[in-house]
């Protein structure tokens, strides 16, 4: 699979704007599989105004986007706020223009709880030939969420985020090390830019199975990495996570009376 990363940022509260700018991307790269934007690229990062920004499903937006999809027969992962319950999200567009998916943040950070939606379940799905499991910033900084896809029968890690300062290093030890507990490759895109005084990181980047860094962008500005997508699994046996890990971990608390000898 080939797959474009955007590391671009969003013009802030104007989703037609870009929408027309994802949907120029994804018409210049027809040779890619899977072409993946940053969270909530159509909308921008401001929580404000996240009820006047939000796009409808069958808004002019994604119609845009689903189009262009169809057109250069291309996949594409698109962040997104939506709807009358505003919700922060991914729509997963198949490289027949139709909807596959569309996975709400599971994992709200600070604010965001009190403005989005949670989302209450994982997707999987098939774009570009590959079963994907896409995850929104946060909720790569949960193992489990992760696990829950790659246990499910995911073989592709995808993650649109917006991951700012001071946060960078995080994102750094998560993206790979969602990679190596699961042994899956990850696609992570990260925004780039300014907004409402946040500064974002970038640090786009393709992880292998191992959690190594097959390419990334160099540097926090504008940038569009192509890269081939590598397989799933390993070929050592001995490491095989999924097939190893307990299903069930009974903890056990033992308590200690004061004053007892050991």
């Amino acid at each position: 699979m080939q797959a474009l990363l955007a590391q671009i940022a969003p013009a802030p509260a104007e989703p037609a704007a870009n929408a027309a700018r994802a949907a120029e991307v994804v018409a210049a790269h027809p040779e890619a599989d899977l072409i993946v934007s940053p969270e909530l690229f159509l909308s921008g990062y401001n929580l404000a105004r996240a009820r006047e920004t939000a796009v409808n499903l069958d808004g002019p937006e994604l119609a845009r986007v689903r189009a262009a999809a169809q057109a250069a027969g291309t996949s594409v992962i698109v962040g997104e706020w939506r709807g009358a319950a505003v919700a922060n999200a991914v729509a997963c567009i198949d490289e027949r223009g139709e909807l596959a998916a569309v996975c709400r943040k599971l994992c709200l950070s600070g604010s965001e709880a009190n403005v989005f939606e949670a989302g209450v379940e994982l997707v999987i799905a098939e774009l570009g030939g590959r079963r994907v499991g896409p995850l929104i910033c946060f909720d790569i900084e949960f193992p489990e969420t992760a696990r829950a896809l790659a246990a499910a029968g995911a073989d592709l890690l995808v993650t649109a985020a917006a991951n700012m300062e001071p946060f960078f290093g995080d994102h750094v030890i998560a993206s790979r090390a969602r990679a190596l507990d699961n042994r899956l490759p990850h696609l992570y895109v990260n925004r780039t830019g300014s907004e409402r005084g946040l500064e974002f990181v970038g640090g786009t980047c393709a992880l292998a199975a191992d959690g190594t860094v097959v390419a990334e962008v160099e540097g926090r500005g504008e940038a569009e990495l192509r890269t081939e997508v590598a397989a799933p699994g390993m070929d050592d046996e001995r490491i095989d996570y999924l097939a190893q890990v307990p299903r069930e971990l009974q903890v056990r608390t033992r308590t200690t009376t004061r004053g007892a000898s050991r």
